[in-house]
C-alpha cells in the first residue's frame, strides 16, 4: 500500500509493506515484506531494509545503509553515508560508507548513526544517542557518544548481571561485550 501522498519510485517493494504520507523512496532502494513507512521517511536508492521492519516519521536512510530484519526505526532517526562530505568531491553513487544494522534492533527516537558501523542483533540505542563506533549484540547504549550501559533481552527487557531476563532467557558474554541467547 503507497498513500497517494507518498512517493515511491521503485518497484522492489515487499507485500503487505506500507508506506505512508509524504514519504519518499528513490529508484534503486529495496524494502522488505510487512514493513512500516512512516510519514515524511526519506530512503534513498541503495539503501537495503529488510523484513518486518518500522521506520518511524522524518527519519533518513541513505544509500550505503543495510537494515536487517525485525528493526525498529525511532523517529528522526538519521544515518549518515559519507565520512568527509564536500561540495565538488562528492563520493560517488554506491561508493558510500556502509552502515549495518541487524535483525531485531532498536533504534529510539532522533539517534544519529555515524557512517561505518555495525549495529549488532538486537542491540537498543536510548533517544538522542549518536552511534559512532560497533554496537555489539543486545548491547543498550545511550549519550553523545552512544557508550554501553547494560544489555537487553530479545524481549527488550534488561539482562541482569546474571545473564538473565525476567522473561526467562539466559545468555552467555560474547568477547566483543555482546551476548548470545542461549
Amino acid at each position: 500500500m503507497v498513500h497517494p501522498a507518498a512517493l515511491c519510485e521503485t518497484d522492489a517493494i515487499g507485500p503487505r509493506t506500507r508506506i505512508w504520507a509524504f514519504a519518499h523512496v528513490l529508484p534503486g532502494a529495496e524494502i522488505g515484506e510487512d514493513c512500516n513507512i512512516c510519514d515524511h521517511v526519506f530512503v534513498e536508492g541503495g539503501a537495503r531494509l529488510g523484513d518486518r521492519v518500522t521506520v518511524k516519521n522524518a527519519s533518513l536512510i541513505w544509500d550505503g545503509v543495510e537494515i536487517g530484519d525485525d528493526v525498529f526505526v525511532g523517529p528522526r532517526v538519521t544515518f549518515t553515508n559519507d565520512l568527509r562530505p564536500r561540495i565538488g568531491f562528492s563520493v560517488p553513487a554506491g561508493e558510500f560508507v556502509r552502515t549495518t544494522v541487524r535483525s531485531g534492533a532498536t533504534l529510539g527516537a532522533n539517534v544519529t548513526i555515524v557512517c561505518g558501523v555495525t549495529v549488532g542483533h538486537y542491540a537498543m540505542a536510548g533517544a538522542g544517542t549518536v552511534i559512532n563506533r560497533d554496537v555489539p549484540d543486545h548491547v543498550l547504549v545511550v549519550g553523545v557518544p552512544g557508550r554501553p550501559i547494560g544489555w537487553v533481552c530479545v524481549c527488550g527487557l534488561s539482562v541482569g548481571e546474571d545473564l538473565g531476563c525476567t522473561c526467562g532467557r539466559r545468555f552467555e558474554p560474547l568477547p566483543d561485550g555482546g551476548l548470545r541467547q542461549l
